[in-house]
């Protein structure tokens, strides 16, 4: 492999801002790649894959390079960059800037440090401790597949287009797609490409958007004509989809606590062609009260650890924290509890997360339908890494009975 040292220095760049300044590595990157006109796509490429997967086995490489401890400065950045490579199989430049790097230690400290868990795929001692906790053995199988890089998915826009007709115009500018078995709007790219800048994008003909997310609408038995409500919208993709499912015939209500989230969602619907949607913003329990006993479907997408989604969002692993997971299971129970009573008798919800952790999960839904016996469990879905190849989700559809 041949190395450019500008590519470096914006490996190097990423990585510091991303661990020294706590910033998120998806905006860094973002902000790195509009730095530099003259870089083509593999130089993108190049240095997008080796930032997150720095970032994905961080504990790792720096306990090889024995820097544990030591600072980020320039020299050990190269080192630590260096022996990434090393542990790659990838044989390196005589320069100067690898001078501390030696392959002999490479291969000695990896192979003493290969067998510890937590170690060999990076992950806080906390972390580790509570997966395992949780999860059993399966949790050796789910560390793994969260270290791998997330396929690039997308959803096809049914209010405006069709998967065979998206795959074939997207064949026609070079993107290769093929069909994910059981998911039925979804496209995998074969190759990892910019999809942002093509016609299809800006038409609204799809979204970017995980297999396992895709399952949540579908999971909801949507109707066309029914009054649907997404309590915890975000920017909008699983509203998006709802939208595209219904044919806007219904109501779509969708809500949030952020307002610039909405604004988001605004802005993609119309994009996508939306015109049965209605955007509230969650300005207390007035809001929530006026729709009490209103939605066929309720929606129920709740904050959590996004343990399930590591592998898109590597540097999670180093921004969360066991007493935040905690407040979050607090916040969790609430809005179950509360938000419930929008859906009408004999309507359904759905309560989502993209976590692996039972606590967040079925937990959650046993605590739940115990203090409310007038719902019952109609089914629930375990997504995990390890099984399906794509994001770790949950999902639990509830009917309400009386």
């Amino acid at each position: 492999m041949k190395f450019h040292l500008n590519l470096l220095r914006a490996v190097n760049r990423a990585i510091y801002t991303i661990f020294e300044d706590e910033k998120y590595a998806d905006k860094v990157l973002e902000r790195i790649l509009k730095s530099n006109n003259l870089w083509g796509a593999r130089d993108r490429a190049f240095i997008a894959e080796n930032t997150y997967d720095m970032v994905r086995y961080w504990r790792l490489i720096r306990a090889v390079a024995e820097l544990e401890t030591h600072e980020l400065n320039e020299t050990n950045l190269y080192t630590l960059f260096g022996t990434w490579q090393v542990l790659k199989g990838v044989s390196l430049p005589k320069w100067e800037e690898f001078k501390n790097v030696d392959e002999k230690k490479v291969a000695h400290n990896y192979k003493i440090l290969k067998t510890q868990r937590k170690i060999l795929y990076s992950f806080p001692d906390w972390l580790d401790d509570l997966g395992y906790e949780e999860l059993g053995k399966q949790w050796n199988k789910e560390v793994e597949a969260l270290n791998e890089t997330a396929p690039v998915v997308i959803r096809v826009n049914n209010l405006k287009s069709n998967k065979a007709d998206l795959a074939k115009s997207l064949s026609e500018k070079g993107i290769q797609t093929e069909v994910v078995q059981g998911c039925k709007d979804a496209l995998i790219l074969k190759q990892r490409q910019n999809l942002f800048i093509t016609p299809e994008f800006k038409e609204g003909l799809f979204e970017v958007q995980d297999a396992s997310s895709q399952l949540v609408a579908e999971f909801l038995k949507i109707e066309p004509g029914m009054r649907i409500v997404d309590a915890c919208a975000g920017a909008g993709g699983k509203t998006l989809h709802i939208a595209s499912i219904t044919q806007n015939k219904g109501r779509i209500i969708s809500l949030d606590t952020e307002q610039w989230k909405l604004d988001e969602t605004k802005k993609r619907a119309r994009r996508a062609g939306v015109s049965n949607l209605e955007i509230r913003l969650i300005e207390g329990s007035k809001t929530m009260k006026k729709l009490h006993d209103t939605a066929d479907r309720l929606l129920l997408d709740v904050p959590c650890s996004g343990l399930g989604v590591i592998k898109r969002n590597p540097d999670a692993k180093w921004k969360l924290s066991l007493e935040f997971i905690n407040r979050l299971k607090v916040m969790q129970a609430e809005i179950i509890q509360d938000y419930s009573k929008i859906v009408k008798v004999g309507g359904k919800m759905v309560y989502a997360t993209c976590s692996i952790l039972p606590s967040e999960n079925q937990g959650q839904v046993a605590t739940f339908l115990q203090n409310n016996p007038n719902y019952k469990l109609e089914e629930e879905k375990i997504v995990l890494p390890s099984e399906s190849g794509f994001d770790g989700f949950y999902m639990a559809r509830i009917i309400r009975e009386s």
